[in-house]
């Protein structure tokens, strides 16, 4: 601890693009991004790496919170390199007792050792929907490492494609959840349809088979937008006169009208007056879900 009893938070992660934990460094101050520390977690002691300093006043939830035991050394690291060697094995094993327990969808994907080789948790996916019982390939692996404690977890597809990486669906030389993504946020339909993206499986779905994590990526600054402006088929009031719109131009902020005997013609949400169906003005500083809203409810 610092003399001041000050607790100086360190963000660690246990894994290249991994989640961030927090632990009090206080101990250690001439810690540095990048470096290298033995800590003692909830699935035993690991070696992390330094990724952040928190700063005060950011939220990081409540401690207590353990303390960094120390710097990692020359042979720490050793250490650590000869548990990762053992750990392609145990994937090897694990895949030959899968098939010899016929244990039909389930995908042996990574394993990996606790810094001490205590613990050694063994990843897999099910490709059924069914629930499969893990129970005897636990056993069997268990009987190899009597030593060590054998956890068998199972993860989602998207989770396998950050381990496996590859080339995203997209054509980056890596998928963004095995460069950048920590955390998984949850997709839907609606996000690609709010952007105008094709609905077309091949063109929102990942190399994982879920709906691709980048249509979050933009879907905020749409839903900002597209309030402001209306939607396709509603009447506007336009300086060439009154029309349909038929194509909404979101982050140009601007609309397709088209316009009785004149035809198409682009206006910038500026030089639109939005008119509900009885062909009264609406207010363009209203959200458009509550003009629809109030146009539902009218009963005049």
């Amino acid at each position: 601890m610092s003399q001041s009893g000050e607790i100086r938070l360190i963000g660690l992660r246990f894994s290249k693009v991994g989640k961030i934990y927090h632990f009090d460094g206080s101990n250690i101050p001439d810690l540095k991004i990048g470096d290298r520390v033995v800590v003692e977690t909830s699935r035993g002691w690991q070696l992390g790496e330094v990724a952040q300093w928190v700063s005060e006043g950011q939220d990081v939830g409540e401690g207590p919170w353990k303390a960094i035991d120390r710097k990692a050394t020359p042979r720490d690291l050793l250490i650590r390199q000869d548990w990762e060697r053992k750990e392609s094995q145990v994937v090897e094993l694990a895949r030959q007792k899968t098939k010899e327990l016929r244990l039909p969808g389930v995908k042996v994907v990574f394993a990996e050792f606790s810094f001490d080789g205590s613990r050694l948790a063994v990843l897999f996916s099910n490709e059924t929907e069914e629930k499969i019982d893990v129970k005897n390939l636990r056993k069997a692996l268990q009987k190899f490492y009597p030593a060590t404690q054998v956890e068998l977890r199972q993860i989602g597809p998207r989770d396998v494609a950050k381990i496996l990486e590859g080339i995203g669906a997209c054509g980056l030389e890596k998928r963004c959840c095995s460069m950048f993504l920590t955390d998984f946020t949850s997709i839907s339909i609606k996000m690609a349809k709010e952007q105008g993206i094709s609905l077309t499986p091949s063109e929102i779905t990942g190399m994982c088979g879920r709906l691709r994590c980048c249509l979050n990526y933009e879907y905020e600054l749409y839903s900002k937008l597209r309030k402001q402006l209306p939607k396709r088929n509603k009447r506007v009031k336009t300086p060439a006169g009154e029309g349909k719109v038929v194509e909404v131009l979101t982050l140009r902020e601007m609309v397709v009208v088209d316009i009785p005997e004149q035809g198409r013609k682009t206006f910038s949400k500026d030089e639109i007056q939005r008119l509900d169906e009885r062909g009264r003005p609406i207010e363009n500083s209203q959200p458009v879900e509550e003009a629809d809203e109030d146009l539902d409810n009218s009963t005049d």
